[in-house]
């Protein structure tokens, strides 16, 4: 009897302890991701069982807590990138911390919809245009890991060159456009991003400058995510949607704030449900064959990527 006893005890607390151990990797499951969309909550906030995570990173806090919820059977982790309740301006967003912040939860792919204005008269309101350049016009932001700084622990970053000749991913461009087209709205395949300061809009003459290079659309947070991004080896894709046309392409008094929250709160269920879908049609993780994934190069960043 004591035996069976002792038996059916240790069977007991065995199974308490399995059960104990399927919770805790259940629970550790479900703070981990594979895909990141960088984006405002109406991404993320009417989906079901959403579980909040808060992420500690050495450069700081991210812009919020990440959401993590499943769509098509991809585990997505979704950041506001201007906090909730859009407090954060774009030059004061901690954009290293964002990146990070991502990646510690497993993530390796990143989708970053974002608002732009259109430099040509047929870029406009409702485009949407997945870019394949960028050029950056920001000033003061910090928009490298490998600027030699130490971290808290004491580490010290090596200085790293990566490439950033293209930097989208095409993997996750052509995920975009198929899905846009999978939704009968044609995007424009291609086009040059360029990426100011903020948070005021541009002069008629920046505007036409811009224009003037070749340049497609201009906006405020695409830079420097994308770069950040390749140097964790993320892949990353830019999704803009046009809400309106830039001073230089426009009439009358030029871009207004309340113009473009107008305009994209009426497409942002539209925008949703291509990000949905592209993520649907990214590869998996382990299948990553593009040149993002291998952004270091076998070179020593001087810290551990998380």
């Amino acid at each position: 009897m004591s035996t069976a006893n002792t038996v059916d005890t240790a069977s007991a607390a065995d199974a308490v302890d399995t059960a104990s151990t399927a919770d805790a990797v259940g629970a550790a499951d479900a703070r981990q991701a594979e895909i990141g969309v960088i984006g405002g909550s109406g991404f993320y906030s009417f989906l079901d069982d959403v579980t909040e995570v808060q992420v500690d990173t050495p450069y700081g806090a991210p812009s919020d807590s990440l959401f993590l919820g499943d769509i098509a059977g991809r585990r997505v982790a979704f950041l506001p990138r201007h906090g909730r309740g859009h407090h954060l301006p774009p030059h004061r967003i901690n954009y290293r911390a964002n990146l990070w912040a991502l990646r510690s939860l497993g993530v390796r792919q990143v989708l970053g919809p974002c608002a732009v204005g259109g430099l040509r008269a047929e870029y406009g309101p409702g485009t949407l245009l997945v870019p394949d350049q960028f050029v950056d016009r920001t000033t003061g932001r910090a928009q490298t890991y490998f600027d030699g700084v130490p971290l808290p622990d004491g580490t010290v970053p090596n200085v790293v060159h990566v490439s950033l000749a293209d930097p989208y991913c095409p993997a996750g461009r052509a995920a975009a456009l198929k899905a846009a087209r999978g939704r009968d709205w044609e995007p424009v395949d291609g086009g040059t991003l360029v990426v100011i300061e903020g948070p005021r809009f541009s002069t008629r003459a920046e505007s036409r400058w811009y224009a003037g290079q070749g340049w497609s659309v201009v906006g405020m947070t695409g830079h420097p995510e994308a770069a950040l991004a390749r140097e964790l080896e993320l892949c990353y894709t830019s999704l803009t949607l046009v809400t309106d046309l830039d001073a230089g392409a426009a009439t009358g008094e030029g871009v207004s704030h309340e113009e473009v929250l107008r305009v994209f709160s009426a497409n942002v269920g539209r925008l949703r449900t291509v990000l949905f879908d592209a993520v649907a049609g990214l590869p998996a993780t382990g299948e990553r064959d593009c040149l993002c994934a291998g952004a270091l190069g076998g070179l020593e960043p001087g810290f551990t990527l998380p």
